[in-house]
């Protein structure tokens, strides 16, 4: 069962919506101090951070939104690119009234972080990149079916299967708690996340049209890499946390993002991929100390 997520005080989340750039977003905000955006990955949604809030809240004004066609916010046909979803985060940052932020992103979250912050630098005071392979820096790699690949169990196969036009949608719809069990619980190090997770994550993915929108974010691979090749020309100039799971990319986390910002510091952690399920605390307080409020 879904469980309510708290602040440090043990008060509820405050649940809203609002369109922004087109798409209307489903976020949660809680807590006191300088904002701090969390974007989760593929295939999570916001509740993902729920562990990390109770902690982060006493110092930071949270805001967690579901990205554009995942979780509870609208499913448009496109705008899957990682530019348009930038977009998305910084009008519901507008709208908020949140002028600067500290960032924070895993997986396809912290793709979309990078755009944000790379289009709008002097939005972001702090980004914190997690466990991701950035489009045209390493992401088309991992997918290979190479022999490292498969041995390493780190094959990054469903980034093809997802690329082939609507055959995964037909494949994965009504076998949704199949998929996304084996699927998440893979990339964990000790293979545990949590019932009330995983049944979130499956009642949001199981939703009409969800599948397709999780799979037009990897069809949009080729426009993101192209984009962030461009954009790299100048590396960020903000200070860049990387952080990785020693199970997982972790050494991918750090040469990416040497590749693309002047200024980064990179943490490793003992574990896999999930490391808001896996290691929320000590995640939270990495992150406390990278923001330094």
């Amino acid at each position: 069962m879904k469980q309510d997520i708290l602040d440090f005080q043990g008060n509820k989340v405050t649940h809203s919506r609002k369109t922004c750039n087109g798409v209307r977003l489903h976020y949660y905000t809680a807590g006191q101090g300088p904002a701090l955006i969390l974007l989760h990955g593929v295939p999570k949604t916001s509740y993902y951070w729920r562990k990390l809030i109770p902690i982060l809240t006493e110092k930071y004004t949270v805001v967690c939104p579901d990205l554009r066609g995942l979780g509870d916010s609208n499913r448009p046909k496109d705008g899957y690119d990682m530019m348009t979803m930038a977009d998305d985060i910084v009008s519901l940052a507008d709208q908020l009234g949140i002028d600067k932020f500290y960032l924070t992103g895993e997986d396809w979250g912290a793709a979309c972080g990078y755009c944000i912050a790379k289009k709008y630098p002097d939005r972001v005071m702090k980004f914190a990149y997690i466990e991701m392979l950035l489009p045209g820096f390493g992401l088309e790699e991992w997918s290979h079916l190479t022999p490292e690949n498969v041995e390493g169990n780190r094959w990054l196969w469903h980034i093809n299967f997802y690329n082939v036009p609507a055959f995964p949608e037909a494949l994965i719809t009504g076998r949704e708690r199949i998929y996304f069990d084996q699927f998440l619980k893979n990339e964990a190090l000790d293979c545990n996340i949590p019932d009330d997770a995983m049944d979130e994550y499956i009642r949001c993915y199981s939703k009409p049209d969800s599948i397709r929108s999780m799979c037009e974010i990897y069809r949009a691979t080729f426009q993101d890499a192209e984009w962030n090749l461009e954009a790299a020309k100048e590396k960020l100039k903000m200070p860049v946390l990387a952080l990785g799971g020693r199970e997982f990319i972790f050494e991918e986390v750090e040469r990416e993002m040497k590749l693309v910002a002047e200024d980064v510091t990179s943490v490793v952690l003992d574990y896999g991929h999930q490391m808001a399920e896996e290691c929320p605390e000590l995640l939270a307080s990495e992150l406390d100390q990278f923001f330094g409020e």
